[in-house]
């Protein structure tokens, strides 16, 4: 076959730009040749990226693809890659199960669904080490920002507990096939040295949605709206609003919450 259509329901929009792909594959680090570390691609499409994972040394590339056609396609210019690719939806695969010893992950994620990979690598974090994605510039900026930001959101903040987040380039809408109407950007997530946070870590999970559920108001009206009204007491950081708190701030506003809730 020669080509796969670019299907709008998968979010499909095809990077053409072999350069860029070059640039990708280099900003993901790896093992050594004697030891290759495992990297699961996320969305194959035509194997643009896939080319330059393949012939790296330091890696071992698996592949997940939920379109049949790209599936074929792959199987038919990549013989040697076919072994290793999953034909399914990657937001459904047990990646414990899969690569019990972990697993870096890259792709050209879909706009459609970036968000919801990087809430499976959050899940997966003690497996994923490294992720690097090209996602939708606005995606890509609310991850990376820092506290005070209007960008700064829930995904932020949850992926900065446990990642540090680069903002590598961006990438202009000519260099894909269909084009997208927005520019894309690549970034990258390494897993920063805390295995637990100082606090119920689902509970932090909770006050960080909560917090951010209504962003307008100060955090005071927002965690009441959720936890009750502790009692009367108040929290300094009451009086901000969520886009205002590191990380660290709402793990101490976490095990406020745990002490004072009803």
């Amino acid at each position: 076959m020669s080509e796969v259509r670019a299907k709008k329901a998968l979010g499909q929009h095809f990077l053409v730009d072999l350069n860029i792909a070059q640039k990708i594959c280099n900003s993901l680090s790896g093992g050594t040749p004697d030891d290759p570390a495992p990297v699961l691609e996320v969305g194959c499409g035509m194997g643009v990226l896939t080319r330059y994972l393949l012939q790296r040394q330091d890696i071992i590339t698996y592949g997940a693809e939920i379109d049949t056609e790209s599936v074929e396609y792959l199987h038919a210019h990549y013989p040697e890659f076919a072994p290793r690719l999953m034909s399914g939806d990657f937001l459904k695969m047990d990646l414990r199960t899969l690569f019990p010893g972990g697993v870096r992950v890259i792709g050209n994620f879909p706009y459609n669904i970036s968000s919801q990979i990087f809430f499976k690598v959050l899940e997966a974090r003690d497996l994923i080490p490294e992720c690097v994605g090209m996602i939708q510039k606005e995606v890509a900026v609310r991850l990376a920002e820092p506290p005070g930001s209007k960008e700064y959101g829930i995904l932020s903040v949850l992926l900065q507990a446990w990642y540090d987040i680069d903002y590598l380039f961006t990438v202009n809408e000519t260099v894909f096939n269909p084009p997208p109407k927005v520019k894309s950007a690549v970034i990258r997530l390494r897993r920063n040295g805390v295995e637990r946070l100082d606090c119920d870590e689902a509970l932090f999970v909770r006050v960080v949605k909560a917090s951010f559920n209504q962003r307008r108001k100060m955090i005071r009206n927002s965690l009441k709206a959720v936890f009750g009204n502790f009692g009367g007491e108040e929290h300094p950081f009451f009086s901000q609003r969520a886009e205002q708190l590191s990380v660290a701030d709402f793990v101490e506003l976490t095990r406020w919450v745990a002490e004072h809730r009803a």
